[in-house]
């Protein structure tokens, strides 16, 4: 438990980070999982569009490392273009 007021905000500031952080991951994975699930290359490609946006976002605030963004939007992009 906290000790100290300062203690007790940086506790308070944590929660809504760790909150936020956790929004912003779900984001990257229902994004991802809209590429994976589309019908059709067309459909794939829209999906990859904002993938790439949202994935761009997050590792550009540090939520997620900017090597793991870029490798799984390389991932993601091969899995498109292989798609007929």
């Amino acid at each position: 438990m906290p000790h100290t007021k300062q203690q007790k905000k940086r506790m308070k500031k944590d929660i809504q980070l760790r909150l936020r952080n956790r929004a912003y991951k779900s984001q990257v994975k229902t994004a991802k999982k809209k590429v994976l699930g589309a019908e059709n290359r067309e459909e794939a490609l829209k999906a990859l569009e904002s993938f790439y946006k949202v994935a761009d976002t997050v590792a550009q605030k540090g939520i997620l490392h900017k090597n793991k963004a870029s490798r799984d939007k390389s991932k993601l992009a091969r899995y498109v273009n292989s798609l007929k």
